[in-house]
């Protein structure tokens, strides 16, 4: 892939960012992620790639989403696999909580895992555990194993883990080993990419959430260095049908990080809708100015960049702001 693609991309989650920005706090997810996948949708159709979406939130029958199967770009350019989540984090921003973004990872063609939108089961770490995990261990071995990597005690050891029903089990269990637990609502890409950045303080996450956001943040994850795993948890022989269609033979096979992003060459960006860890939210600065923060990495050279941009919204007559 051309590197100028890295940029490219970040236009299309700033893009997506703006356009759902306006609905902090109305109430309303869908519209706000509607505002997201039409803004992201239009910003793609001038990036010169010839893109597929290859994980996303739907199928051809559920538009608005960005749907499985849909060619994005100018069909010029490098053939790209791209996984995709237009607003992460619905709930948060109908709501006005933090941590929503708009997120996507592309890669070259045939490189990321192609599987339905269900739920995953995942696990991630940072590069000093990176190679010493496993999803099919207790996880109080595993929280014995990333301290150890991490040079930490097991009662300095910070666990991020997504606050529903579904963990209770798992989020004792970690308590009664001594870990600390860190509970987050919505938005498991932030997430999982904390354990790969020192100064979010997160050593372990862990948890079952949606497969797209799970490709997205392994793209992001190879990029600086972290390890992650991952299987699919199909609740139904319908969607495990799906997965043997999509090429994967044994529906709930462990994933490697290899697995989820098999190419050397991958790309990660994401623009913050609301204020988080990784990234601040849209900001409108009076007038017709808004300000963005961005992150974009790079898997082949390993490059992280962050980028504030100011916009200009009455130049930008494409996208469909609030109004």
């Amino acid at each position: 892939m051309e590197r100028e693609l890295a940029l490219e991309i970040v236009r299309v989650t700033e893009a997506a960012a703006l356009a759902s920005a306006g609905w902090m706090g109305r109430g309303k997810k869908n519209e706000a992620d509607e505002a997201a996948t039409n803004a992201m949708r239009k910003m793609f159709d001038s990036v010169n790639m010839d893109g597929t979406v290859v994980i996303g939130e739907g199928e051809l029958d559920e538009a608005p989403m960005l749907y499985i199967g849909e060619r994005l770009g100018t069909m010029t350019g490098p053939k790209v696999d791209i996984a995709v989540d237009p607003l992460e984090g619905t709930s948060i921003v109908a709501k006005g909580h933090n941590n929503a973004m708009a997120v996507i990872a592309i890669a070259d063609k045939g490189t990321l895992l192609h599987a339905p939108d269900m739920y995953m089961e995942k696990i991630a770490v940072g590069k000093q555990a990176a190679g010493k995990i496993s999803l099919l261990d207790p996880i109080e071995k595993t929280i014995d194993i990333v301290a150890k990597a991490n040079n930490k005690r097991v009662q300095d050891l910070t666990v991020i883990i997504q606050e529903r029903e579904r963990h209770e089990q798992l989020i004792e269990r970690i308590r009664a080993k001594g870990s600390r637990v860190k509970l987050f609502g919505d938005g498991d890409v932030g997430a999982a990419i904390a354990t790969a950045l020192p100064q979010t303080g997160v050593d372990l996450f862990v948890g079952i959430g949606g497969a797209p956001e799970g490709v997205i943040s392994a793209a992001a994850i190879k990029a600086l260095g972290g390890d992650m795993q991952a299987r699919l948890v199909p609740h139904s022989p319908e969607e495990e049908l799906r997965c043997i269609k999509m090429g994967l033979q044994e529906p709930r096979q462990l994933l490697l990080l290899h697995d989820l992003v098999s190419g050397d060459d991958a790309i990660f960006a994401a623009t913050g809708v609301s204020n988080g860890e990784l990234l601040n939210g849209v900001r409108f600065l009076g007038g017709d100015l808004a300000e963005t923060d961005s992150i974009v990495m790079r898997s082949k050279t390993k490059t992280v960049r962050y980028i504030k941009t100011h916009h200009h919204l009455e130049s930008k007559p494409h996208l469909l702001m609030f109004t």
